[in-house]
């Protein structure tokens, strides 16, 4: 039986993966492969697999990152695929902060070793975040170095947004950094599926390890709303709340609607998506060193201020 072809994807908060996965499915559909997905979030709440398609077996891990803290979970998970489904590929989307070699070792384990074939790390980097990226701290610098560092497919993603001057500085920044990669340039995480092949096998690399909790000091908050809440009020909310919020990703919905917005916010910028259906009013925070009992005080405070 030929292997399981495995793609991991990786990148930090917000680079876009999520929207690189989508336009994958969608390719993969029209070719008429049979593909999976294991998708890994941070918190307790699964926002982003409404992302993927009811037809598509989907298995989630919550609460943890799959490189350190549930990385058991990941074989776990890796062999029910495999017993469940006759599959040509499984799509590994990573937490923003997870090490893509962690979650490539779970992947090399003597239990997989004539079932899953590892084609590639797929690491999407945010062009405006890694430009900017002295802002972080010196262990989020590190983890983006390091996912830059272990890929074998670099998608420079939102380079409509840069100068060409800018693009051909990061280009050989990145270059420099792993230069037996491929890299290539995108907007909006679309890609011909074609190009997400590698240019070599990939190996298993050493890397330093850092613990998303114990290290990186990243953490995650969900709230859930009872009401709606004032837009006005929650964009004021988002102007003051601290830079150490990377993400923010769930559903809420607002005095002037009925119905709940999809709400994304990474790298300062909010996005809103009206809601055909009611959802539950939940957001997922996702930052480092993040002040629980302060975040609580601010988000009750809009609805009482309602």
């Amino acid at each position: 039986m030929k292997p399981v072809e495995v793609y991991i994807l990786s990148g930090f908060l917000g680079a876009g993966k999520t929207t690189l996965l989508q336009n994958i499915l969608s390719q993969e559909k029209q070719n008429q492969r049979k593909i999976a997905v294991i998708m890994n979030e941070l918190g307790e709440v699964s926002i982003d697999s409404n992302a993927v398609d009811k037809d598509t077996p989907l298995k989630e891990l919550l609460n943890g990152c799959v490189c350190c803290t549930i990385q058991g979970q990941l074989e776990v998970q890796l062999d029910n695929m495999l017993r469940e489904y006759e599959l040509d590929a499984i799509y590994i989307e990573t937490t923003g902060v997870a090490h893509p070699i962690e979650v490539l070792d779970s992947c090399l384990s003597p239990i997989f070793a004539e079932k899953l074939s590892v084609q590639a790390i797929i690491t999407i980097v945010d062009a405006m975040r890694w430009e900017s990226r002295s802002s972080l701290s010196i262990q989020l610098r590190k983890l983006l170095l390091e996912q830059v560092q272990h890929a074998d497919i670099i998608l420079l993603n939102k380079t409509d947004q840069l100068s060409e001057m800018k693009k051909a500085n990061l280009v050989a920044e990145i270059q420099a950094l792993n230069s037996k990669s491929k890299l290539l340039m995108t907007e909006f995480a679309s890609v011909p599926l074609a190009q997400l092949k590698p240019m070599q096998k990939p190996l298993k690399r050493h890397h330093e390890q850092t613990h998303v909790h114990e290290h990186l000091h990243m953490r995650t908050y969900v709230h859930t709303f009872n009401k709606p809440v004032s837009l006005e009020q929650f964009e004021q909310f988002l102007k003051e709340m601290p830079e150490t919020i990377y993400r923010i990703k769930g559903y809420i919905t607002f005095t002037h609607s009925e119905l709940p917005f999809l709400f994304q916010y990474s790298y300062g910028m909010p996005l809103y998506m009206k809601e055909q259906l009611k959802r539950k009013n939940t957001l997922v925070f996702i930052g480092e060193n993040l002040n629980h009992q302060q975040l609580v005080a601010d988000l009750k405070a809009l609805e009482l201020n309602d």
